[in-house]
């Protein structure tokens, strides 16, 4: 059987702290992350714009910046149990606790939440899990793997998305 494989990458730069770390990682500090979208398809489209294509590189591109870009670049990812670090970025120190739970509500909602409504107006991007390559790989597989179906009319699948956390090491995520 024949398989076609197509490859996008993004970059974007971001902060995290990996709060159960037993080292280095635990403190504040940033990456210029690699992201890639690997997508398959048994055959290519035979018809329209993506004619001969897995999945239009341009239309993947798009999808992994509206939900990879726009929400996570130039902001800071956090777990929703790192309470000490959020208060940190809390805008009104008398109300924590309202805020806080606000941000649960979202994170146990829908797995994570995107705030500005920081001190500093700083993009905060609030994940149910430790913002690690391996768990950034599955948020980020979950959020692209339906957009890459609807964009394809359901001929591509994302196969896989590998975060390159430094240019030594990644991680990846695929179901």
């Amino acid at each position: 059987m024949d398989r076609f494989t197509v490859t996008r990458q993004i970059a974007i730069d971001a902060g995290h702290r990996v709060m159960t770390h037993g080292s280095k990682c635990r403190h504040l500090h940033g990456h210029r992350y690699l992201v890639e979208a690997v997508c398959v398809a048994d055959h290519l489209q035979n018809k329209g714009e993506q004619s001969d294509m897995v999945v239009d590189f341009g239309f993947l591109k798009e999808e992994m910046m509206a939900e990879i870009d726009a929400p996570c670049d130039h902001g800071f990812l956090a777990q929703i149990a790192d309470v000490e670090l959020l208060a940190m970025f809390n805008a009104d120190q008398r109300d924590f606790l309202s805020w806080l739970t606000k941000l649960q509500a979202d994170v146990l909602r829908h797995g994570y939440c995107l705030t500005t409504d920081t001190r500093l107006g700083t993009k905060l991007y609030v994940l149910d899990v430790n913002p690690t390559a391996e768990q950034l790989s599955r948020h980020w597989y979950k959020r692209l793997a339906p957009r890459v179906s609807a964009r394809s009319g359901g001929q591509a699948r994302l196969a896989e998305v590998i975060v390159w956390e430094t240019p030594n090491c990644r991680a990846s995520y695929s179901e």
